[in-house]
């Protein structure tokens, strides 16, 4: 009975350190919380019965008729670009006369598995190309009224863009916006090995990261977490927007998901889990406007692997931009410093708005100008 006793005992001091770890990092995520107006949350529901959250920040003054979907990366959420100004680019299209629409991917943030289905049920990245995709571009153009849409996609986002374009919707996306987005994997033993303990963790649903990230928190800027600057700078990225990064962006990340990257890092390869389609090599195909973004020191999309893929489409639109110093911008850019470095929003995000703006349908009669019409060319 002593034995049992005991074991009661360190189960009931575990689900009490649970509850608390859970009601501290609601404290955390509520003394941190976003100040923006909020957007407005809509509901769409994918074929197989997955609910997306998706974030609608209508144009404060619309003069473009094709609205932009906005993608969150790998274990973010609709907060990687709808964040507190100035670091926010929905906020900064939508002042330009764009309606954004911001999606929670199947999986993160609010979005909701079908009712019935087992905690456990499993999703992949070519869930979000083959059934997420097209239910945000259908719920973007059935709002607006629009016949097109923009896809600006940051790391992941813009692997799902660049898959999702190749399928049925390609004749709906009128351009496509990678930032940071790694077409190949030519990453380290220990990134790999990584990812393939995150797969472990993982089981047998998803790697559940964000109570612990929430927690630490208030800490940041008193040191450093282990292999941060992968993600980003911390330098180039204020303690305070970095609290309140870990409070809200971090979400967690599907087994299914995780064992996909796996397979595409261990083989330098970017294809559907069933080895059928070729990501990377349907990239010649694709006929849309296409920009791709890229760090100066971005460990996750290292500029050789986003000129690559640059390289390797075949559209007569299309742009690579290299962020950094050597490039005239006042910083360097990691991985998440093109959206959330101190000088995002005046370098990349500009630049971005431009961008779209000479590839958007102006609904007046004249043609809007561009500073930045950066079409055919690389920066």
């Amino acid at each position: 009975m002593s034995a049992w006793a005991n074991l009661l005992s360190a189960l009931g001091i575990l689900a009490a350190l649970g509850a608390l770890l859970v009601l501290w990092s609601r404290g955390v995520r509520f003394y941190y919380r976003l100040r923006r107006p909020p957007p407005k949350l809509l509901r769409q529901q994918c074929l197989d019965g997955w609910q997306l959250a998706v974030h609608y920040r209508p144009a404060v003054r619309r003069r473009f008729a094709e609205p932009v979907l906005l993608c969150h990366g790998l274990a973010a959420n609709y907060v990687n670009f709808d964040f507190d100004p100035p670091f926010s680019l929905a906020h900064v299209l939508a002042e330009q006369g764009f309606d954004c629409f911001s999606v929670d991917w199947r999986g993160s943030g609010a979005s909701r598995r079908p009712p019935g289905r087992f905690p456990w049920a499993n999703y992949g990245i070519d869930d979000h190309i083959l059934k997420d995709a097209p239910a945000l571009l259908q719920l973007a153009l059935q709002t607006t009224g629009s016949a097109q849409a923009f896809w600006v996609g940051h790391s992941l986002g813009g692997l799902i863009g660049l898959g999702a374009i190749q399928g049925e919707v390609a004749a709906a996306l009128r351009g496509l916006v990678t930032i940071g987005a790694p077409v190949f994997f030519h990453y380290s033993r220990g990134l790999q090995k990584s990812v393939r303990y995150a797969c472990a963790l993982g089981w047998p649903y998803r790697l559940r990261q964000e109570l612990l990230s929430a927690a630490f928190a208030p800490f940041l800027g008193s040191f450093v977490p282990p292999f941060s600057d992968i993600a980003l700078y911390p330098r180039h990225v204020a303690p305070e927007v970095q609290k309140k990064l870990y409070a809200h962006l971090i979400t967690s990340v599907g087994r299914g998901e995780l064992t996909q990257l796996y397979e595409w890092i261990l083989h330098d390869a970017f294809r559907s889990v069933d080895l059928r389609v070729d990501y990377r090599a349907g990239i010649q195909g694709i006929d849309q406007p296409l920009l791709f973004i890229a760090g100066s020191r971005d460990h996750l999309a290292p500029l050789p692997v986003v000129r690559g893929a640059f390289e390797l489409a075949q559209s007569s639109d299309k742009t690579l931009k290299i962020f950094g110093r050597a490039h005239g911008d006042t910083q360097e850019y990691g991985h998440g410093d093109l959206i959330f470095g101190e000088s995002a929003p005046r370098e990349v995000f500009p630049f971005i708005a431009g961008w779209l703006a000479s590839h958007a349908t102006p609904l007046n009669a004249d043609r809007l100008g561009s500073p930045h019409d950066v079409r055919a060319g690389v920066g």
